[in-house]
């Protein structure tokens, strides 16, 4: 297997992307299909945040994405005040990017309870909310961080409550559940009315609105003009109950994305087609088996074999290193240490913009920093563990440093060097889930799926093979280590 960081995308394929929700998913699908009719085209779905995906749209390694115009004025271009469309408009272009093709809603922010409890307790308006410090916030963690988000809406209605961060889709279980009280919602998502949740009235106008819109490179008209022309029909196609409703086709009746989309750009077509009911439910099992198993696992075992590969490369010499030379080994494991403390995904959201790319090299990159530490130690300990007695006898018998380290001590220390390897492989088979943010792919992206969906089967079908393949890693690592160390001459003697 031939590891590489660099991932240079044709230029001949028109890079689309989304957000890691249901709404931006299906919006992506729709667009990605709209213009393979005249293009290549690649999907890069669920990339995590606005921040990364902005990063991703700026970098060059997405073309465009869907996105709402109040988050582009607020979020994106830090707007205190609402930006006329023009201003918005000259504030992207000196990025090279634009924003066109209004799908036709708005698909705003708002705050959510049980119906029950909105009666009980009075409260219609956010605004009634101050009233009641007892209430619990479980707002999605985005939410909490934008600049349109939690803290401003907090100041402007004065409310004192904590909010606990939970995953978007997460949130309607524990309010269904009554382990939250208060959630943020999309004005679309499906599960509003299947809950039967109360939308709190922004009665202060806080919430800017959020019409759909596509936002792109401003270059993809030249590059990809018929593809930019099927992209532009798609302009005023969608209302608030029909986006409702695909979202609904996705959460609840548990159809794909891929399928979604297609009905839907069948039945701008042929009206008459009625193409989103056609659709098929997939099961657990079908969704575990499905299509896309081998790609996934291929994607995800790469990603780990390489970064796994390139850390024994590095680390093992730097633990050699921090094993003789005493004043590099606080400072290198210090470094290493502190490389596991990051937050993935703020890892990934540093490398996008460093790289100027997204997918393969950022993750491989994250995932050897991370791979590090447990070899470097190991390497260092094992080292350290080696009989001074058989340096010195080594050395009489008139070894060199290298001769002595390469084929002495590192042969002695290779169990423990090779029992933090195995541990570094093991954790990367986990940690490379995260790959799926950043367009990488792996198991991670029907983890993140089944995150945005809050789909059980769809977690598991990307919880399950990631864990046999962990399973398997400690057996492979087993089977070597027996057959290895099976052929050395027992070091009982030396200990």
């Amino acid at each position: 297997m031939v590891c590489s960081f660099s991932y240079a995308a044709p230029d001949d394929v028109l890079h689309v992307g989304s957000k890691r929700f249901t709404e931006s998913y299906i919006l992506g699908e729709i667009l990605s299909q709209a213009a393979s009719s005249s293009a290549k085209v690649e999907h890069k779905q669920g990339l995590g945040n606005t921040a990364i995906v902005f990063e991703a749209l700026k970098a060059g390694a997405i073309d465009l994405y869907p996105e709402y115009m109040g988050t582009i004025d607020r979020e994106i271009l830090k707007h205190e005040q609402p930006a006329s469309a023009d201003v918005i408009r000259r504030e992207l272009a000196a990025m090279g990017l634009g924003v066109a093709v209004r799908f036709g809603f708005n698909n705003t922010y708002a705050l959510a309870m049980r119906a029950a409890d909105s009666e009980r307790m009075g409260i219609r308006r956010i605004g009634d909310m101050a009233a009641h410090p007892e209430l619990k916030f479980g707002l999605s963690h985005e939410f909490i961080g934008r600049a349109d988000g939690w803290a401003g809406l907090a100041h402007s209605y004065g409310l004192k409550q904590q909010a606990q961060g939970l995953d978007h889709g997460i949130a309607y279980e524990a309010l269904r559940k009554a382990q939250i009280d208060v959630i943020d919602i999309y004005s679309t998502d499906a599960k509003i009315k299947q809950l039967g949740l109360r939308v709190l009235d922004d009665n202060a106008g806080y919430f800017p609105r959020y019409d759909a819109v596509v936002l792109y490179r401003l270059d993809i008209a030249q590059r990809f003009p018929s593809a930019w022309q099927s992209i532009q029909k798609l302009e005023a196609s969608i209302d608030e109950s029909r986006m409702t409703a695909m979202n609904a086709a996705a959460e609840l009746d548990n159809k794909s994305f891929t399928d979604i989309a297609h009905a839907f750009l069948q039945q701008q077509e042929s009206p008459a087609a009625g193409g989103a009911s056609k659709v098929a439910r997939k099961n657990f099992w079908s969704i575990l088996f499905g299509p896309d198993l081998g790609r996934l696992s291929g994607q995800h075992i790469f990603l780990v074999a390489c970064s796994v590969l390139l850390a024994v490369l590095v680390g093992i010499p730097l633990g050699i290193a921090a094993a003789y030379f005493s004043g590099l080994r606080y400072p290198l494991m210090s470094i290493v240490g502190v490389v596991q403390t990051i937050p993935s995904l703020a890892l990934l959201a540093i490398l996008i913009p460093v790289l100027g790319r997204i997918g393969t090299a950022p993750a491989l990159i994250a995932l050897f920093l991370y791979a590090l530490l447990p070899i470097v130690s190991n390497s260092c300990i094992g080292m350290e563990q080696v009989p001074k007695g058989l340096r010195m006898a080594a050395t009489a018998l008139g070894m060199g440093t290298k001769d002595r380290i390469l084929s002495v001590e590192v042969p002695l220390a290779l169990p423990v060097i090779l029992a933090g390897v195995r541990t570094a492989a093991v954790i990367s088979v986990g940690t490379a889930t995260i790959a799926a943010f950043i367009g990488a792919g792996g198991y991670g992206e029907r983890i993140a799926v089944g995150l945005a969906l809050n789909d059980y089967d769809m977690l598991l079908a990307g919880a399950i093979p990631s864990a046999v393949l962990a399973i398997l890693t400690q057996a492979i690592f087993a089977g070597l280590e027996h057959l290895l160390f099976s052929r050395l001459p027992s070091n009982s003697t030396s200990s």
